[in-house]
């Protein structure tokens, strides 16, 4: 059995400005500071001599691949990316970059910022556009019902604000 599997499926291409200066900043650190350092220490690995049993050789080229790899990766996708700053016409529809506030059946209140696929962290409440609730979301008007499907049941959820900045 082989190892193959089937390819993803890209995220959308949009991102705020602060994501995509996020992703900029990632993408200048590990070219101009993390990757000259790592290139230094296997270089002073390389010249001790045996290569096979040098932790730090080896470590450091598995690190330099990464670093790579992840350089790669970014400069794609920056390429590819919309950065979308203006506020939309109709502010009372949810848009992508719009603040969310949903409150559920027994009234607790979260807020939410709607945000491309490449800079999405729940921890900070920044809700994937391509995530079930963020497609549930868009489009939406104040106090209307979102209902999501969970493997516990099903969950509602009530737009009660939403906002731009």
């Amino acid at each position: 059995m082989g190892r193959w599997r089937p390819p993803r499926e890209k995220g959308s291409a949009y991102i705020t400005p602060e994501g995509a200066k996020a992703l900029d900043d990632e993408l200048r650190y590990l070219w101009k500071v993390e990757r000259p350092e790592v290139t230094a220490i296997v270089s002073a690995a390389a010249k001790q001599g045996d290569r096979s049993e040098n932790g730090d050789y080896i470590y450091g080229k598995k690190r330099l691949r990464e670093i790579d790899a992840r350089v790669r990766f970014l400069a794609k996708r920056l390429d590819e990316l919309t950065i979308v700053d203006r506020v939309p016409e109709q502010t009372d529809k949810v848009f992508f970059g719009a603040y969310v506030s949903l409150e559920d059946e027994e009234g607790c209140t979260v807020e939410y910022r709607i945000v491309g696929p490449d800079e999405f962290n729940v921890k900070d409440n920044k809700l994937s556009m391509d995530s079930p609730l963020g497609k549930a979301l868009l489009g939406k008007q104040m106090d209307d019902e979102i209902t999501l499907s969970l493997p516990e049941g099903k969950k509602i959820y009530y737009i009660v604000q939403i906002r731009y900045q």
